[in-house]
């Protein structure tokens, strides 16, 4: 089967949507059955240069013989975007890429398509439905209006999560047989396995200094519940010395947090941290937090877990379903018991080693060749 995916998410997205599409598609075309399709991989490149010149390198290098085609356009991901989705111009995707059996849009939005194509779509989560105080207002309109629409012309729609999925059943009116989870998984980067001199190098890289740190991992938005982190961290300051280590991109609405973070020298705000630096801040962290109001799954927990980091996290919405017994589970709104649940984690030496082997036991169960295995099986349904 020719296929056809929108690949501008991973083009021009390092974390996120983007990470989850390029470790999806790396998975596809490691897969055997692969090799039986042709996917044909659109993205809007316009201003990436050497960046996209080295991604598409990467992909003709792991796809097997006739198995990848790749379509450039000369558009950023906002004007596809404008083109497709705000102005909704008849410009079909498989005017691009040729005749394809199905068209897979891993980022939300369907894109126009024209005659007998399969339509598939992942729609990650619905927190602009489930916290709409969250988003910015023209933010939250526009993917009011964006995604059920285009979940309303899909075929099938896969979600991150049995949660997630639930919800797009409750909340777009979606038929139940319209909708499958599957499990993101983790990449074999993240190992328990430091280098030597590790926690080292990164207190010269990022000024972390030498203290046992709390590490949250996510873009800096209300979602995340980091104001709340903040002062259940300060709580445990009173008996440990523990400073919170924050690394995720500024998203919208972040200033408070941003303020509450300057004003408390034990908080290092990262920014956006490069995949490759991950794997260390996860291993030399005393504790990973993860507090989010929502989550479509919760891929952090599982990357800490399986570089032996103990897991504190949030009993909402699917972050149980990732995280299982192998943390430690919160009421993201208590932040009392936020506080000593966080505690208990970085002081109790018998249950932290529980948590260590627990935690890699889990995060084994989460690979990406299974999520690509479970994708190709539902071409067969």
């Amino acid at each position: 089967m020719r296929i056809g995916i929108d690949y501008t998410a991973a083009a021009r997205q390092s974390a996120g949507i983007g990470r989850y599409t390029r470790e999806l598609l790396t998975a596809l075309l490691k897969a055997d059955p692969i090799a039986q399709h042709t996917l044909i991989l659109l993205a809007g490149t316009a201003g990436l240069g050497e960046k996209w010149d080295a991604e598409a390198a990467r992909l003709r290098a792991l796809a097997p013989p006739g198995s990848l085609r790749l379509r450039s356009l000369p558009f950023t991901d906002d004007w596809m975007a404008r083109i497709w989705h705000r102005l909704r111009l008849p410009l079909p995707a498989n005017a691009i890429t040729g005749p394809i059996g199905l068209f897979y849009a891993p980022d939300f939005l369907l894109p126009p398509l024209v005659g007998p194509v399969r339509r598939w779509v992942t729609i990650h989560d619905l927190s602009f439905m489930r916290h709409p105080e969250t988003f910015p207002p023209q933010l939250r309109d526009y993917l009011t209006d964006a995604v059920p629409r285009s979940a309303r012309r899909a075929d099938h729609i896969l979600t991150d999560s049995e949660w997630t999925r639930q919800d797009v059943v409750e909340l777009l009116g979606i038929p139940p047989s319209k909708v499958t989870a599957l499990h993101l998984g983790v990449s074999p980067a993240f190992t328990a396995e430091a280098s030597p001199g590790e926690r080292e190098a990164l207190a010269r890289t990022y000024d972390l200094g030498t203290a046992p740190y709390v590490l949250a991992v996510g873009t800096v938005q209300p979602r995340k519940n980091y104001r709340r982190l903040i002062e259940a961290v300060e709580q445990v300051r009173a008996s440990s010395e523990v400073d919170l280590v924050i690394a995720g991109g500024k998203g919208w609405l972040g200033e408070p947090i941003l303020k509450a973070a300057r004003e408390r020298p034990w908080v290092h705000m990262l920014g956006f941290t490069p995949d490759q630096d991950l794997p260390a801040l996860y291993r030399q962290a005393a504790v990973l937090a993860f507090p989010s109001l929502y989550e479509g799954f919760g891929l952090p927990p599982l990357e800490a877990m399986a570089c032996g980091t103990p897991v504190v996290a949030s009993v909402a919405s699917s972050v149980p379903e990732a995280v299982g017994t192998a943390g430690l589970l919160v009421d993201p709104l208590d932040t009392q018991a936020l506080a000593s649940t966080l505690e208990r984690a970085l002081t109790d030496t018998a249950l932290r080693a529980r948590l260590r082997a627990a935690g890699l036991a889990r995060a084994a169960e989460f690979t990406w060749s299974r999520t690509a295995d479970e994708w190709l099986d539902l071409l067969n349904t």
